[in-house]
């Protein structure tokens, strides 16, 4: 059964600084949702809420998994990973000095996942062939493309239901976000995961979404119920394409 998120009236910072204020949004389940907007806007911020990182001072987060309404807002960040969320971080926030295979172990932290690391370890392994072959590379020492693919693998030991993503083109050359942003489809397809992606590479984020959002100085700005009208909404012409 898959799993759906949502988020109302929602205001964060850090101390006397507000960085959110008023958000609502809605990743339904089995959807890919976006959300867009330059650096400084508040989408990691939104991110880390999901996460209980950051504890919002108004409104609440609530998520379905498997047919349970959960509220998010005071919970660890344990907890929410135990639920089956689970988050790749902007920057990848990798163990350099660790293997592969060791970081990936790491992701399997969450009691569900532990019971079958064996299995999860393969599929990553089948899913991101390179790594099987560098499993016993220090993570430090792998091209920034080939550690944004133990990222998302790591995510992916945790046997999630939702997979939050906090800009993965960050840091990567063209080719490689395209490969990166193809695999994340790859994986919402064969795993049944519901997605929210913060990014800021508009062009790629849309390729893969059936809906999104841009969030501008901290408040949501547009709600795009399609890719279409999001590549034809006035605000992301001006803000992304330069038109």
């Amino acid at each position: 059964m898959a799993s759906s998120l949502k988020l109302s009236g929602i205001d964060a910072g850090y101390g006397a600084v507000r960085v959110l204020e008023d958000i609502s949004l809605a990743v339904g389940a089995g959807e890919t949702v976006v959300l867009l907007g330059t650096n400084g806007n508040g989408k990691s911020t939104l991110i880390k809420c999901v996460m209980g990182i950051v504890t919002p001072s108004a409104g609440s987060i609530t998520a379905d998994i498997d047919g349970e309404r959960v509220d998010l807002v005071g919970r660890s960040t344990e907890e929410i990973v135990d639920l089956g969320i689970s988050l790749v971080p902007e920057g990848r926030r990798l163990f350099p000095k660790l293997t592969v295979e060791e970081n990936l172990l790491l992701g399997a932290f969450r009691s569900t996942a532990r019971a079958d690391i064996a299995r999860n370890t393969e599929l990553c392994y089948a899913t991101f062939p390179t790594l099987r072959e560098r499993r016993r590379q220090l993570a430090g020492s792998m091209s920034g493309g080939e550690q944004q693919m133990l990222a998302l693998a790591r995510a992916l030991m945790s046997v999630p239901k939702i997979l939050l993503i906090d800009e993965p083109s960050v840091g990567l050359a063209p080719v490689l976000v395209k490969r990166t942003i193809d695999k994340i489809r790859e994986l919402k397809e064969n795993h049944q995961l519901t997605v929210l992606m913060a990014e800021q590479n508009f062009n790629q984020a849309v390729r893969i979404a059936d809906r999104g959002y841009v969030i501008v100085h901290g408040k949501i700005a547009f709600e795009g119920g399609s890719a279409d009208e999001l590549n034809n909404n006035e605000l992301v012409r001006k803000y992304y394409l330069g038109l």
